[in-house]
């Protein structure tokens, strides 16, 4: 695992490199379907990770965001996602990421997580724990939900028609705050560090949160879907947290999935 971890890196770091000369210089971008975003950095960077993995593990399979990708019979399989973050990237938002993950036989043993506008590079491995820049890291200690500060995305151009928005509404209501930074390996890696207490989502893929699950768990957090039960890489949603906040947050959702709000949603008077 020790190779693959380090392999991960340096590929993490080079492909990191890439993006940001390209962020830098200004790229456009086009539409890959009706609503979501790519741009040559993309495409540059996930050719870049496709092939060093493929010379350095040549039976593994590998599952990228933009389509390319290998199979193989192998019980390995990689998960990547070259620029995470690419509407923060192509509007000059300056948070976005390199992530790759190596499954084997359906358990997650290892993942990256690059920012390279901060140089911080986020890594676990099963049962090495999680780390930034070498250094341990652990989720906080956040005992409530009042006393948390969690994450969430919407996707695009869809947050109209998102059911997230009635979740957003209600932990807004009874937490510090909840922050949509775009990106949501990182915010996967800021549970894992302890700058976030709590996180989910509705409708990630699996190269969006394969790595940052696994260090959350290697950071003593808690990774499930959103009622509480095992997560799923192809599953609809996602919920992770420090731990001790988790069992309260889940009790949050599962009212909110039956039509329950504690916090009715008021509308502005137009005198106001």
């Amino acid at each position: 695992m020790a190779q693959f971890l380090e392999s991960a890196r340096d590929i993490a770091r080079e492909a990191g490199a890439l993006i940001a000369g390209h962020f830098h210089k200004g790229v456009q971008f086009e539409l890959k379907d009706q609503y979501d975003l790519v741009t040559v950095a993309d495409r540059a960077s996930e050719t870049l990770i496709v092939e060093r993995l493929a010379n350095l593990f040549p039976k593994h399979s590998i599952l990228g965001e933009e389509g390319g990708q290998r199979e193989h019979s192998s019980e390995y399989q990689w998960y990547v996602d070259p620029l995470d973050g690419t509407t923060n990237f192509a509007h000059g938002y300056p948070m976005f990421n390199v992530t790759l993950a190596l499954e084997h036989a359906g358990e997650l043993i290892c993942g990256v997580v690059y920012d390279p506008l901060h140089d911080e590079m986020f890594s676990a491995e099963l049962g090495g724990g999680a780390y930034l820049n070498g250094k341990r890291i652990h989720t906080s200690a956040a005992p409530s939900l009042e006393t948390a500060l969690l994450s969430t995305g919407f996707p695009s151009r869809k947050r109209h028609e998102s059911v997230n928005v009635h979740f957003f509404h209600q932990v807004s209501m009874c937490t510090h705050g909840i922050r949509r930074g775009g990106s949501a390996a990182i915010d996967l890696s800021y549970v894992a560090c302890g700058r976030l207490d709590g996180f989910w989502e509705f409708g990630l893929k699996p190269w969006d949160m394969a790595a940052g699950l696994l260090l959350i768990r290697e950071a003593g957090g808690r990774t499930t879907d959103m009622h509480g039960g095992p997560v799923s890489l192809y599953g609809p949603h996602a919920a992770v947290s420090n731990g001790p906040i988790h069992d309260e947050l889940m009790g949050l959702f599962g009212e909110v999935f039956q039509g329950r709000y504690r916090y009715p949603l008021t509308l502005i008077s137009p005198k106001e």
